[in-house]
């Protein structure tokens, strides 16, 4: 899901992350995660004909489910069960919260923006070293003997990933594209993949084909109004590493204010019923919908995943949820305390904004306006606090 139970510290991951959805180098995939709900409840709802589940009421969740029309927990007075520090509102950040390098924009853009346009190329000319995704051809034998399964030809490898036998991607390392060598290995006993191959040494015919290096694009004022334009309205470098420098400091300072936020109110020892409920399906809803989408139970799903239970899922994920909750009952309070809420008005005068976007039907579908609503507030919560925040002199 894009949204999720976290401070939105600015525009710029939601931002880029629409450039990214709308330009990936690999647009079939951007669409796996996001059906939306009314299309997850109908497979799921299918899926749950056929076989029991103490889940299934799942079928049926929405994100908004756990809030009202003012983006507020339904039915909850989060001061109940929160108390806030009295300097909420004017806290001191440390000292260099607010500053961002030169390299620190440049190394995010090449890390976050331009990596995700980069091309794959063939390198020939030097050898392959740990790291390197290499091309293969292959041919395993036994005593000179082909088995089964043993065979490949233009597999892509990582070396150093274990995806192998031990010994199999090392061997590769120092070798050039173009070179033909044996790979000498000794299968482990026991091997479940195939028992016969326990304990015995094979020799694997390999070719080296080349090594693909990931090459991003060059970073121009043609290359940003090209691909950046269309989502952020930026047509040059400077333009570019502007927003991105400014947004960098906008989410230091939002972890900074939650950060001391947090450390400084006091949690009730017990939450709302109704909260930990809606956390703690908030959380499984995806589980339960690829559990569907196999044919299978949440228990089923996850027991076949290596989890236990889906009761032992949200053990371990206990704390993570009990964070979200926090988070929501935090933001909450402060909304209470300053007689803020997001209501249509509100909700439709920032919308847009907070989305980077005029359209923005699908987030709607996808997630319902309640819910919408909740994250649009803690936006709008999260920039006063940071404009009232001062940062200490170093």
């Amino acid at each position: 899901m894009k949204l999720k139970h976290s401070i939105r510290a600015g525009a710029l991951m939601l931002a880029l992350s629409m450039v990214l959805v709308g330009c990936s180098k690999d647009e079939s995939q951007s669409s796996t995660s996001e059906t939306s709900s009314s299309e997850n409840a109908a497979t799921s709802e299918s899926a749950t004909a056929e076989t029991a589940d103490a889940y299934a009421y799942l079928a049926n969740f929405s994100f908004s489910d756990g809030f009202d029309e003012n983006g507020y927990l339904k039915g909850i007075k989060a001061l109940d069960y929160v108390t806030l520090p009295e300097d909420y509102n004017s806290l001191t950040l440390p000292a260099g919260t607010d500053t961002v390098t030169d390299e620190d924009v440049d190394s995010y853009i090449e890390t976050n923006i331009l990596s995700n346009f980069a091309t794959d190329e063939q390198v020939t000319d030097r050898a392959a070293e740990m790291g390197d995704t290499v091309n293969i051809d292959y041919v395993g034998s036994v005593d000179g003997v082909e088995f089964d399964g043993g065979s490949a030809q233009g597999y892509d490898l990582t070396l150093g990933s274990g995806s192998f036998i031990d010994d199999f991607e090392d061997q590769i390392a120092g070798h050039t594209p173009g070179e033909t060598f044996n790979v000498e290995v000794t299968f482990p006993d026991p091997y479940q993949n195939n028992p016969d191959l326990a304990g015995k040494e094979a020799v694997f015919v390999t070719t080296l084909n080349y090594i693909s290096e990931s090459v991003n694009p060059e970073l121009t004022d043609a290359w940003v109004a090209e691909n950046i334009n269309p989502y952020l309205e930026l047509t040059t470098v400077d333009s570019l590493k502007t927003y991105v420098h400014d947004s960098l400091v906008e989410s230091n300072m939002s972890n900074a204010v939650y950060q001391q936020l947090v450390e400084n109110t006091t949690f009730a020892e017990t939450y709302p019923e109704s909260a930990t409920q809606y956390f703690n399906d908030s959380f499984l809803f995806s589980y339960y919908i690829y559990a569907a989408n196999y044919g299978m139970t949440l228990d089923e799903f996850v027991s076949a995943t290596g989890y236990g239970s889906a009761a032992d899922l949200l053990t371990m994920a206990s704390s993570s949820i009990e964070n979200s909750m926090k988070q929501a009952l935090l933001m909450q309070a402060i909304a209470e305390q300053e007689g803020v809420v997001c209501d249509d008005a509100a909700l439709d005068a920032n919308i847009n904004d907070f989305f980077s976007t005029d359209d923005t039907s699908s987030y709607i579908t996808n997630y319902g306006e309640n819910y919408i609503k909740t994250n649009v507030l803690q936006d709008l919560l999260m920039k006063q606090l940071v404009a009232n925040a001062t940062v200490a002199a170093a």
